[in-house]
């Protein structure tokens, strides 16, 4: 089987939810490490930018890869969907900018309060954003024969 025929069997809604899956458990991680944090120690503050860029850059080469490869794709093919991809890249715009605010706040030395009220604005939109996407796409995507690389469709998760 060429790799050509192998990408074209990919259910591509499975691979969204297991992408989607991951990035959770992502969040949870850092949410996690926030218990552990000292503001002001250079091991608290080190440690927390580790988590945040490791899930913040995941989860904006998730949207990434969504905007250029899946979003233009599913454009051409279903017109009827146009709308909910403009609503879906506009959120992945507000997510950025609240991961840009979080990664700020970390830096910064934020007390933990502080902290996770950004995280929770985080989570919130993210949630929120995967169910409307799933409940959206996940039935296209179920049918899509997208001869890609996942990694160039939903980011190297």
């Amino acid at each position: 089987m060429s790799e050509g025929e192998r990408t074209r069997l990919i259910a591509w809604n499975r691979e969204m939810q297991r992408v989607h899956g991951r990035l959770r458990e992502a969040l949870l991680v850092v949410e996690e490490s926030l218990d552990d944090h000292r503001p002001g120690t250079t091991s608290g503050v080190r440690d927390l930018l580790l988590y945040c860029r490791g899930f913040c850059g995941a989860l904006s080469g998730h949207h990434r890869a969504e905007d250029t490869t899946l979003f233009p794709e599913l454009s051409a093919r279903h017109p009827e969907l146009r709308e909910t991809l403009t609503k879906l890249a506009q959120d992945h715009s507000m997510i950025e900018y609240l991961l840009t605010g979080f990664e700020r706040a970390a830096r910064d030395s934020a007390s933990a309060a502080e902290l996770s009220r950004h995280l929770a604005g985080v989570s919130a939109v993210m949630e929120t954003h995967f169910r409307y996407e799933e409940r959206r796409l996940l039935g296209v995507l179920s049918a899509l024969e997208l001869d890609a690389d996942p990694g160039e469709v939903f980011g190297p998760l």
